[in-house]
């Protein structure tokens, strides 16, 4: 499979480059030649398909031209050994709780992927020495970090906003050491992004050092999360609910709902999607006016999706060649503030017991407001309400149990080296570490 350019001046690259360059010369994202629908035999066997034999069905129709198939397996079944579960909350709408590996977030899929299938072109190609850059807004880092821990030849530096992503989260990536490097940012996650990106495009950097990235910018990233979609639907067919099924995706940078978009493509029975925001509703704008204006992030209780200028949004543009009406057509989108996103989370929880993380609040509260009498929704339930303790607790008033994989986290010492949002600052940095 060969890979292009979403700004069309890139085409023909392996996915070996497109994985290990992360991000195309001219500034756009990779985005894979031909998407393959899978044969229907597949969808009439799904429901009885393991998470990890379904998702290796996927990952063959991605990566099975340029990866040795018994690599790939073990790829998929090392990154997924835990389960997916989807769970009935209230009024046909169901949770798919993407939360139970090893950082409890949606983002342990593609994270523990792109490290596993990176190492595989590093130890393949006999490369050491890559710095693996990524931005986070809270999950990323944890996921990448402890995806890549301890990996030989490969070192990580995450880069996150002061200040801005919960204390738990925090803990998940600044307390590993070895090669794991965090870089706190006095900016926003977009500040952090742009650093990165910035990075990428440096020529004395790039020449100075080999950089690549595992923010969904990268098509290891994003690719995956097609998975979990073919999963949901599987659960749902078991129950004979898999009719008029509606997906609802809390949505920051855009790298999951673009997965669930990829899985359409390649035949999943998906009615249509909507897109969940909080107070950064670009792209809700975009739905609405059909012009896309990037502005400032601001600061919520949802803060992974505190994004105001989302990479992926150009992945979605190009996979409807541009056409505002074919995305409207399939994509809807809403927007909660702080206020409306603590009444959801508490509401559900008082009338059905389910405890929402303020992302999946997004998430339900759509289903609730927008499904249709003869349609089923899913929302994805992005990570543990743990994560968000002292937020959800206050809006609950209850205390919340915290998982002992978050506990463990929870007793290391914190190590981060402060930055500021100038580029220059940041490169010198970097390239301070060749010296």
């Amino acid at each position: 499979m060969k890979y292009y350019s979403t700004n069309k001046k890139v085409s023909g690259v392996s996915l070996q480059d497109a994985v290990v360059k992360g991000l195309a010369e001219d500034k756009g994202l990779f985005m894979p030649d031909s998407i393959k629908v899978l044969p229907q035999t597949f969808f009439d066997n799904i429901e009885n398909l393991s998470f990890q034999e379904m998702a290796y069905t996927v990952a063959e129709a991605f990566f099975g031209d340029d990866v040795e198939a018994e690599a790939l397996k073990k790829i998929v079944y090392n990154t997924l050994n835990f389960d997916v579960p989807l769970v009935y909350v209230a009024d046909n709408i169901y949770s798919l709780e993407l939360y139970h590996g090893p950082t409890l977030a949606f983002k342990d899929v593609g994270g523990r992927f792109m490290s596993r299938l990176l190492n595989y072109f590093i130890q393949k190609e006999s490369k050491t020495n890559v710095n693996v850059l990524v931005a986070t807004s809270g999950d990323t880092g944890s996921a990448v970090a402890n995806g890549f821990l301890g990996v030989e030849g490969i070192h990580v530096y995450v880069l996150y906003p002061k200040g801005l992503v919960s204390p738990i989260q925090e803990c998940q990536f600044t307390t590993l050491g070895q090669n794991i490097t965090a870089l706190e940012v006095d900016g926003t996650f977009d500040d952090c992004q742009a650093l990165v990106k910035s990075a990428f495009m440096d020529a004395e950097l790039n020449a100075a050092m080999k950089l690549t990235s595992a923010n969904s910018i990268n098509v290891a990233r994003f690719l995956p999360q097609s998975f979990y979609y073919f999963y949901a639907y599987a659960q749902l067919k078991k129950l004979g609910k898999e009719e008029n099924l509606v997906m609802c995706v809390p949505s920051g940078n855009f790298g999951n709902i673009t997965g669930g978009l990829f899985a359409k493509r390649m035949g999943l029975p998906v009615k249509r999607f909507i897109a969940a925001n909080n107070r950064n509703d670009i792209f809700l704008q975009y739905l609405q006016s059909g012009v896309y204006k990037p502005r400032p992030s601001v600061s919520t209780i949802a803060n992974a999706m505190d994004v105001g200028d989302p990479s992926n949004f150009a992945r979605v543009l190009d996979l409807f060649d541009g056409s505002h009406d074919a995305i409207v057509s399939e994509i809807s989108g809403v927007s909660y503030n702080d206020l409306q996103i603590a009444e959801t989370l508490k509401a559900c929880y008082a009338e059905t017991g389910y405890l929402l993380d303020p992302h999946g609040a997004c998430g339900y509260r759509a289903l609730k407001e927008g499904l249709e009498a003869n349609e089923t929704g899913v929302f994805l339930e992005t990570a543990h309400p743990a994560k968000f303790l002292e937020t959800v607790e206050n809006i609950i008033g209850e205390k919340v149990e915290i998982p002992m994989k978050l506990q463990e986290f929870m007793k290391g010492e914190k190590k981060s080296l402060p930055l500021t949002k100038d580029f220059e600052s940041f490169k010198s940095y970097l390239l301070s570490l060749k010296a």
